[in-house]
């Protein structure tokens, strides 16, 4: 009896039985009843997906998720790879070559701000110049990191056993509402509705180096951002480790990495993003997040 007590254990779900290995690529989508879905494409040409768990369904989260034993499903609309964001935290200035364009200093420590998590939009659907800002809005694309499990105080060291994995932002910015308009706070220059798409997938941690890979920009076909994460001034271990400096980061908080060189404000002209441009942020080892801008509000 004794031995029965110690080493019993509450029999699996039915679920738990079925989960495979972890996997690479998290992708969230619409099947074609308009369920929402979370799935890894297969290789093959049907645009097939098997179903993953989900890793954001506990309130502890998890740095995974694994492939589920059930048939496979087919994507009708693409979705931004993470439900219900709780936090946008958001790094500034942590290129080196991004501080050498725009004459600042390098900083000691990171340059924490945030965005509203109802900025984020769809790969593929539309950027909207908001109609108080018309003139002014530029691209920076980014590498985004995703918290899977809860975590608070961790090292740099234990970082990696909290990122679910990495996807790709583009951290649209109205630059005039980013000084006066705004009142010296970035906040609002970030969150107008679909400054942050994102996607278009997640790679998992395990599968990724994030330490240097190549980052491209580009605006209707011609590149303007080059550069690699190696380029960070905080690497992403650092950079999350900070960010949890006596605060609970929770399971699906994502934490953008900065921009690198190449911004439009600061060119002569300055680029900015107008009605009928195409904006493509590409990240090697994750893919490409690509995006219209339109003027019009845009129904989905």
């Amino acid at each position: 009896l004794h031995r029965r007590l110690c080493t019993s254990q509450p029999p699996p779900t039915s679920t738990q039985k079925r989960l495979g290995p972890p996997a690479r690529i998290i992708t969230r989508f619409l099947d074609g009843t308009g369920a929402e879905q979370l799935g890894q494409p297969m290789d093959n040409p049907y645009g097939e997906f098997i179903p993953l768990s989900n890793p954001f369904e506990t309130k502890d989260g998890s740095n995974e998720a694994r492939i589920i034993g059930e048939p496979l499903v087919k994507m009708a609309k693409l979705l931004s790879p993470i439900p219900n964001i709780p936090a946008v935290i958001c790094c500034g200035l942590n290129y080196r070559k991004h501080a050498e364009e725009v004459s600042l200093p390098i900083p000691q420590r990171p340059t924490l701000f945030s965005k509203s998590p109802g900025a984020v939009q769809n790969p593929y659907d539309p950027i909207i110049l908001p109609k108080s800002a018309r003139d002014e809005v530029d691209y920076e694309g980014e590498l985004a990191v995703v918290i899977g499990k809860k975590c608070k105080d961790i090292s740099p060291e234990e970082a990696k056993d909290c990122i679910l994995g990495y996807t790709i932002a583009n951290d649209v910015t109205a630059r005039r509402w980013q000084g006066k308009k705004g009142g010296g706070q970035w906040f609002k220059s970030k969150s107008f509705d679909t400054f942050l798409p994102l996607g278009p997938s997640i790679t998992a941690a395990w599968a990724l180096d994030a330490s240097d890979l190549a980052l491209t920009t580009t605006l209707n076909g011609e590149v303007v951002q080059e550069s690699r994460t190696s380029d960070m001034i905080f690497d992403v271990p650092t950079l999350v480790s900070y960010c949890s400096t006596d605060t609970t980061l929770l399971p699906g908080t994502v934490i953008l990495t900065g921009t690198p060189e190449g911004v439009g404000y600061v060119r002569d002209p300055p680029l900015y993003l107008k009605a009928g441009d195409r904006v493509e942020v590409e990240i090697e080892g994750i893919g490409r997040l690509v995006n219209m801008v339109a003027c019009t509000k845009y129904r989905s």
